[in-house]
Order: structure tokens, then C-alpha cells, then sequence
């Protein structure tokens, strides 16, 4: 059971134990992609659309930060940890697909791959939340790890 970082050696759950870890910067950025039909793609101006719940993008942006910030809260036998930074982007690409990134930075023990996953993921499911009065065909596609450096391993898809 030693393949699994969150298995005890009896195959229990268990944290991670990162007291021997060296300190280091950690950064990771993940990536969602957001499908809309046309008829809603249409009705974004200047990169973003404002619905009666307000800013597409700029909320998406707030929910995804404020998501990553929880992380430890969500995702069980995540380490809670104080981020130094999140940065969320969000932009069209050539296919007419929402792009959604977050980087999230600290420098600690532990990495924060899944702060950064986390924060696309909610910063997608914000973008369906306020588009779907105009459409329920909404698909979010992938959410994945593109790059991550700091620690043992740094992984890059780029």
C-alpha cells in the first residue's frame, strides 16, 4: 500500500507527514476548460459578459481564489495552508472555449498542486453557476495540472 501517499502502511487514510520536508518556493498552475454554446459565447463583449448576478469573469475570478484559500477545508487529508499568492486568468481560445489557469505560490513544506486545482475547478463551476439561465449545454471539459515546481519533483505539460 506504500503506493499511495495517503495510505498508513495497514491501507488506513492518513496526512501526509511533511515535518522532515525541506522548506522551498512551491508554485502550481492548473487548467480549466469551459464549453458554452454559441448563442451564449455571443453574448460575451470585451472578454466578458454581465449577467444579473453581475461579472462573469471577474466573479469566477473571486469564487476560484477564495476556493483555492479553502483547499485544506474541502479535500480531506489536505494540509491547510496560508497562500502567498493566486493569480486567476481566464481568456477565449481559438476554439471559442473558456480557458481558466490558477497559479497558486507559497513557500512551505508542502506543495499546492491541489490549490491550484481546486481554484480552476470552482472558478469553471462559477462560470456554468452564472451562465446556465441562458443555457444548461455547458460542459467543463478537462480541469488538469499543467505545470508544478518546488519540492522532489518539478512537472511541467508545457
Amino acid at each position: 500500500m506504500t503506493d499511495f501517499s495517503h495510505l498508513d502502511n495497514k491501507g488506513q487514510p492518513s496526512m501526509v507527514g511533511v515535518s522532515e520536508k525541506q522548506i522551498t518556493k512551491r508554485s502550481a498552475t492548473a487548467r480549466s476548460i469551459v464549453v458554452l454554446p454559441e448563442e451564449v459565447v455571443d453574448k460575451f463583449q470585451d472578454g466578458d459578459i454581465t449577467t444579473k448576478k453581475g461579472s462573469v469573469f471577474q466573479t469566477a475570478i473571486i469564487a476560484g481564489i477564495m476556493a483555492a484559500k479553502k483547499t485544506g477545508e474541502l479535500i480531506p487529508l489536505c494540509h491547510p495552508l496560508g497562500l502567498e499568492n493566486c493569480r486567476i486568468t481566464i481568456d477565449f481560445n481559438e476554439q471559442r472555449e473558456i480557458v481558466i489557469d490558477c497559479t497558486a505560490t507559497i513557500t512551505a513544506k508542502t506543495g499546492v498542486e491541489m490549490e491550484a486545482l481546486t481554484g480552476a475547478s470552482v472558478a469553471a463551476l462559477t462560470v456554468y453557476d452564472m451562465c446556465k439561465a441562458m443555457s444548461h449545454d455547458i460542459v467543463i471539459k478537462e480541469t488538469k495540472l499543467i505545470e508544478k515546481t518546488g519540492g522532489k519533483h518539478d512537472f511541467s505539460r508545457k
